[in-house]
């Protein structure tokens, strides 16, 4: 998916389509889920967000799920810091679940073949780096290879890698961008579950069955449509990131962190 989109960012023929991520279906899903939009890089106010929750559940009965839906990196100050909190630090009484955003994807794309003129360090790459000590890319590309391969844990890359593009449970279908009109859920492809803009004239839930829950579209404030669910209060020009609880017998409420 990535290849192709880079090589249109870059004036050339589309490449064969890679392997396609991970997609998760349940039968049933818990009693509260909390889905968290992009984060990008901003691990303190991620933090302070993950306390709100974590003390929102503690007065919840019932299971709850945490879905963060992409873009954990680039822009922001700290994105290192995020990806070790993602995988080190799990939440007391709630299960995460961590969907992949077009951001992971570049990102990854740039650790396979990294080089000065990559379209990641232009989508906030270089904040990245930064954040891992990185601030100056040598010349010679093998050079730049083995700097970034030195400095990035291994770990995180492999969580980059692992991450699934889509989680549905009855209801509900989790995804970092949107879902493309007329295509069965599990046929989906990666390119559209983390890049495409939806439209303000969609609407299939009547459908679909299912609302459809998503980020990657900055909006002014979380925005709750009978069809789809946007949380991206795009914190890099905000300072606010959301979150939004679902449960079974209340209407969906929207929690904040500066």
């Amino acid at each position: 998916m990535i290849r192709g989109i880079l090589d249109f960012l870059r004036g050339g023929a589309q490449a064969p389509q890679p392997k396609q991520r991970q997609k998760l279906f349940f039968e049933s899903g818990p009693d509260h889920i909390y889905a968290v939009g992009d984060v990008h890089g901003y691990d303190d106010t991620l933090g302070r967000l993950e306390e709100l929750i974590v003390a929102d559940g503690s007065k919840r009965d019932g299971t709850k799920w945490l879905v963060m839906l992409g873009d954990y990196v680039d822009r922001g100050p700290r994105s290192s810091a995020v990806l070790t909190r993602l995988t080190t630090r799990p939440l007391v009484g709630i299960r995460r679940v961590c969907l992949a955003g077009n951001h992971e994807a570049v990102m990854l794309d740039f650790l396979g073949n990294p080089s000065a003129d990559h379209p990641w360090l232009r989508l906030g790459g270089l904040q990245t780096l930064s954040s891992y000590g990185l601030n100056t890319l040598p010349s010679n590309r093998e050079e730049q290879r083995k700097l970034v391969r030195s400095l990035i844990p291994v770990a995180h890359v492999a969580f980059l890698e692992s991450l699934p593009s889509m989680l549905q449970v009855p209801g509900f279908c989790f995804v970092h961008a949107g879902l493309k009109k007329g295509v069965a859920p599990a046929d989906q492809t990666d390119a559209d579950l983390l890049w495409l803009r939806p439209l303000a004239t969609d609407g299939n839930a009547a459908i679909n069955g299912f609302v459809t829950v998503h980020g990657h579209t900055p909006v002014s404030g979380v925005e709750i449509r009978p069809e789809r669910i946007n949380i991206d209060t795009g914190i890099y020009m905000s300072g606010v990131l959301s979150a939004v609880r679902l449960s079974r017998r209340e209407p969906p409420e929207i929690i904040q962190s500066r």
